[in-house]
């Protein structure tokens, strides 16, 4: 009798176990489809923010209503807001961390070129939609792994190949074809956009040379911290000459402040969304979410502002340089999987 009832009482437990184990695979089955749509999310918020600022802008310095035709004021804004917004975040409230490495040595070889460059890229960019269309800009955009490429190889980080040689003529062809398609060319925001598109590339070529040669690799949080106080004080100097008394002339300082702290706040917000991707992705993901939302922005701004006249030589044109550039992302999708295989990390038996 003991041992019947011993038998009886040890089966609950049993198909307690089986149900348990059971719902653990569903739990394990079901965490990376989960995974998956988070990280879809983050790709999804980056395009919808990165793709809102790019038309918030252009809105901003070209609305009749808004009467706020200044892009360095605008930019030299959008960094003392990202300043305040970091330092209230990490120090204040502590929500966020910085990271420690960061020396005086480091901050002036390094983070000073990074924030000036930044400066540069954001002034100059924004500066090139009061001449040219949001389309068109983000056409001439394309040609950016271009100059990453040749500045990385006049510093000795990229080696010059025949196959990326022939990637670099294809997106070049391809962004030339798009501007001959250019209905209402203008030089002058022409020459703006491309001195954006060398000084973002200046901007990632100090970066990698911080990580690389100085060994100290800062989250996009951190990077802020650090970087935005500097590009704010690299905005100041030339707004204060060349902005400053347009606007004191004009009486222009009546501006709306709403409008333009939920423009700043959008800027902070997609840096963050970057933050996010990163961390669920790579680097990488970000560049080839970066073609996606440039389509978004060239097809939308045809629709949404009448300076954009899309042509059928625009379209063909950005389409082969977005292939020169989608070659380009799966170069370096393969050499950084060959460097990953070539360095593996040790077992823990060795």
């Amino acid at each position: 009798m003991i041992r019947n009832r011993t038998h009886f009482d040890t089966k609950p437990p049993v198909e307690k176990r089986n149900e348990s184990a059971s719902e653990m695979a569903d739990q394990s089955s079901n965490s990376p489809a989960r995974e998956g749509m988070v990280t879809y999310c983050y790709l999804l918020l980056y395009i919808a923010l990165s793709s809102g600022q790019i038309f918030f802008n252009k809105w901003v310095l070209s609305s009749k209503e808004i009467n706020f035709p200044y892009p360095l004021g605008l930019t030299l804004l959008h960094m003392v807001f990202s300043s305040v917004l970091c330092f209230v975040l990490t120090k204040v409230l502590k929500i966020l961390k910085v990271e420690d490495g960061m020396t005086l040595e480091i901050y002036t070889s390094s983070v000073i070129p990074i924030g000036a460059m930044f400066a540069m890229t954001l002034w100059l960019g924004n500066t090139a939609y009061l001449y040219i269309s949001v389309a068109f800009a983000q056409m001439l955009k394309a040609v950016m792994p271009v100059a990453v490429f040749i500045l990385g190889v006049a510093a000795g980080l990229e080696v010059m190949n025949t196959r990326m040689l022939m990637i670099m003529c294809l997106i070049s062809f391809g962004v030339l074809v798009a501007s001959y398609g250019e209905i209402s060319i203008n030089w002058v925001g022409v020459v703006y956009q491309m001195g954006g598109v060398v000084g973002e590339a200046l901007r990632l070529i100090f970066m990698e040379i911080l990580v690389k040669r100085k060994g100290l690799k800062l989250n996009p949080i951190s990077m802020m911290y650090y970087v935005s106080p500097c590009s704010a004080l690299c905005l100041l100097v030339p707004w204060v000459f060349l902005e400053k008394p347009k606007m004191d002339a004009q009486g222009t300082w009546t501006f709306h402040p709403l409008v333009l702290t939920l423009n700043s706040l959008c800027t902070f917000g997609l840096n963050l969304s970057v933050f996010l991707v990163i961390q669920h992705t790579s680097a990488l993901t970000i560049r080839v979410a970066g073609v996606v939302k440039d389509w978004v922005v060239v097809l939308l701004s045809a629709l949404l502002f009448a300076d954009t006249k899309l042509t059928i030589i625009n379209i063909f044109g950005y389409a082969i340089a977005i292939g020169g550039v989608a070659a380009y992302n799966n170069f370096k999708l393969k050499k950084e999987a060959s460097r990953v295989n070539e360095n593996p990390k040790p077992s823990l038996g060795q």
